[in-house]
């Protein structure tokens, strides 16, 4: 969906979403003739569980006869659930072969009532659950800028080769504050060109000021570059080689600069300087189009930003805000109402039996 400015795709994604919300809500609640969707309500959910419409059934089109498996990997946690419901939804909403599409999620804690409404909102969906150890990362994490980038889960991605099995050698690895508005396929099929990573690369970004001047001052680190010509890249959304990765040892790699952060405090995000100490500069570039970051504003005020100009693919609320939180206080974003239509939560308030 190519747009020529801001404001002119903005109003295009807008009118778009508003489609999808129409025939989304208008579809009955049995087999509906053209798309064969099934929608419901859950019917007995408990008091001190979040309530969740049923999502429709999206089903394959001719096409699909032969297509690959996508596997996508994200966290699972009851804090971001909301946002996973929504980002699982719009994935299976855009995709061309729906049914071949399998989740894997990560969760550090067993939580039966998340587990029990992700198949209660998507019965349909194929879905693997692998648990987290936490213990892994203990005494390797700092203290970042974020409460949020602090938690254990957020640093999973790095050990994501080592959970889902080994069988599973491409992996597409995504956030749960992101909604996809093209069919994934597309960026699954990415030519890695022998990388082990690839993702949308933003080389205009300050890249010194992801690292300390103690970093930079320091005669050896300050040579972890050489060679390379390092670019930003957010690691919310992620084409891995998972079989390249372990054959190169990539989780050891990243483990070795947490330790020389908790020593020498080198950077400030959680999760993401160890990506970039050990690859940027070395990754497959991928159309800015597949991560329009940002939405969420900065990492300490979460302040409103706008779409920039160019084609949209994907949608991501990096930052403090999110949209769920936003549209819940009634103080949303402009951009937080492109979110709202893949929303299924439904409060105790908004609850109907069909």
């Amino acid at each position: 969906m190519a747009v020529s400015s801001t404001s002119h795709g903005l109003l295009s994604l807008l009118l778009l979403i508003l489609i999808h919300l129409l025939i989304f809500l208008h579809c009955p609640t049995h087999v509906a003739a053209t798309t064969g969707i099934r929608l419901g309500i859950i019917r007995k959910p408990s008091p001190n569980v979040a309530i969740f419409r049923e999502a429709p059934a999206f089903q394959n089109m001719d096409v699909c006869e032969h297509a690959e498996k996508i596997h996508i990997a994200m966290t699972l946690d009851s804090n971001y659930l909301r946002g996973t419901m929504a980002a699982v939804l719009s994935i299976l909403q855009h995709s061309t072969c729906p049914e071949i599409v399998e989740f894997h999620f990560l969760w550090a804690r067993f939580e039966p009532e998340v587990l029990s409404n992700i198949k209660s909102t998507f019965p349909y969906l194929k879905f693997n659950v692998y648990r987290f150890d936490s213990k892994r990362v203990r005494g390797k994490i700092s203290k970042s800028i974020r409460q949020a980038l602090d938690q254990p889960l957020n640093y999973a991605r790095i050990y994501l080769a080592d959970i889902i099995p080994v069988d599973v050698k491409r992996v597409l690895y995504l956030d749960s504050d992101l909604v996809v508005v093209d069919d994934v396929a597309k960026l699954w099929k990415v030519d890695l060109q022998g990388k082990v990573l690839a993702a949308p690369e933003y080389c205009h970004a300050n890249f010194t000021q992801y690292f300390t001047e103690s970093f930079w001052s320091d005669n050896e680190m300050s040579k972890t570059f050489e060679g390379r010509n390092p670019c930003y890249f957010n690691t919310g959304v992620m084409v891995v080689d998972v079989d390249k990765w372990r054959q190169g040892g990539y989780t050891k790699k990243m483990e070795e600069w947490m330790l020389v952060q908790k020593q020498k405090r080198i950077y400030h995000l959680g999760s993401l300087p160890p990506f970039l100490l050990v690859l940027a500069g070395d990754i497959t570039a991928v159309h800015h189009r597949w991560n329009q970051h940002g939405l969420g504003g900065d990492n300490l005020e979460g302040k409103c930003r706008s779409l920039h100009p160019g084609p949209i693919s994907l949608l991501h609320w990096s930052g403090k805000g999110k949209p769920w939180l936003r549209l819940d206080s009634r103080k949303p974003c402009t951009v937080d109402h492109l979110w709202a239509p893949y929303d299924l939560y439904r409060s105790s308030a908004h609850y109907f039996e069909e």
